[in-house]
């Protein structure tokens, strides 16, 4: 998880420059959230993501986007928070751009073909805008630090991902209840970051908070999506 960083973090920072900072970093997110859907309708329509998903559907090939989404939430995060330049932190943030496309490719793939296509994946958009919506209001207009919620939301994660395993080489069936669980946890996040962005970010980690908060409102849409797809 994010440490404490040193330097005027947004929460000292003055009126003018803590609202510019939470606007570069909101304009990240949804550029992000932008490019993001741009690689994937690419790959479709491109019909790369039909040669590819299919390999990635099922037991091994889940564990393989699991496994890279671990990695490459933890290398980007690292590459982008560590005092790097900014041609590097946005190359952080693209290097977990393109990651997340393919860790969504086969969950777009049943989406499309066997889950009601568009409509479907629009609105588990929908319901994630919304919830992410709710969560980041809350934290922006109460101000509050949630900055404890740092280690239990690891330990969860950590059980999560166990379960994950475990479930793939048991044949267990992770059911809607897991779903529900993993976008509770993804809201987690994302109260944790949306308060990191207030008091542990520096005013000039725009595109670091952006990152991070892009990986809480994918986890979120994954598991949204992953509930909407259960329940047909």
């Amino acid at each position: 998880m994010n440490m404490p960083y040193q330097g005027m973090v947004a929460a000292q920072a003055g009126t003018n420059e803590r609202l510019s900072f939470i606007k570069r970093t909101y304009l990240h997110l949804f550029g992000a959230i932008l490019v993001f859907t741009l690689i994937e309708t690419a790959l479709f329509s491109s019909g790369v993501a039909d040669r590819i998903g299919p390999s990635l559907v099922g037991g091994s090939g889940m564990l393989i986007v699991f496994v890279l989404f671990i990695g490459a939430s933890w290398f980007a995060n690292r590459w982008a928070m560590n005092g790097a330049s900014p041609a590097l932190q946005y190359a952080g943030l693209g290097v977990f751009i393109i990651a997340q496309s393919i860790i969504f490719l086969p969950l777009l793939y049943v989406a499309v073909h066997y889950g009601g296509g568009i409509d479907t994946i629009g609105a588990a958009g929908s319901v994630t805008v919304v919830l992410c919506g709710l969560t980041t209001l809350f934290v922006l207009i109460t101000k509050k630090d949630f900055s404890f919620m740092g280690w239990g939301l690891m330990l969860c994660s950590g059980a999560a991902f166990i379960a994950i395993i475990l479930g793939m080489i048991f044949g267990w069936q992770m059911g809607g209840w897991f779903s529900a669980l993993m976008i509770v946890l993804g809201l987690g996040y994302l109260l944790y970051e949306t308060s990191n962005i207030l008091y542990r970010y520096r005013t000039d980690q725009h595109v670091a908070a952006s990152l991070a908060l892009f990986s809480s409102v994918m986890l979120v849409f994954f598991y949204v999506l992953r509930l909407f797809l259960d329940r047909r």
